[in-house]
């Protein structure tokens, strides 16, 4: 079995969940989504493929154990501050603001979709140079 390209795999995440935020309905009236279940579905997905990307990068799933928050903010601070920026809001808004309360507004979720693309796009100018992927 071939070992994928874990940039790959990351935007593969993202283009899901993507796919997934469309049977939320929107609602340009109200400038809303109708159903925070497939909200917290993507919010989720856009999430775990961020942390992909940052595992290929930071290497912080070694060892035992779930890694923190924590861990992810440190190691990014020793390697790259703007890495740690994007983590940062990138996880109050896909994984706690989305993915936990499942927000209705657009711009919140349309700020998920912008985080992620941003540290997945930094993650690959990270990776190492068999990386070829285009962000």
């Amino acid at each position: 079995m071939e070992k994928k390209n874990k940039i790959e795999e990351a935007l593969r995440y993202a283009a899901n969940a993507k796919e997934i935020i469309q049977k939320a309905n929107y609602d340009p009236e109200l400038k809303i989504y109708t159903d925070s279940k497939y909200i917290k579905i993507a919010g989720d997905t856009l999430w775990k493929g961020c942390l992909i990307a940052l595992d290929a990068v930071l290497g912080i799933r070694k060892g035992k154990g779930r890694p923190s928050i924590e861990k992810y903010k440190e190691a990014a601070g020793q390697r790259d501050k703007k890495l740690l920026a994007a983590i940062v809001a990138g996880y109050d808004t896909m994984h706690l603001h989305m993915g936990y309360d499942g927000t209705r507004n657009k711009k919140t979720c349309d700020s998920g979709f912008e985080y992620a693309h941003d540290i997945i796009k930094h993650c690959a100018k990270l990776y190492p140079a068999e990386s070829t992927v285009a962000c």
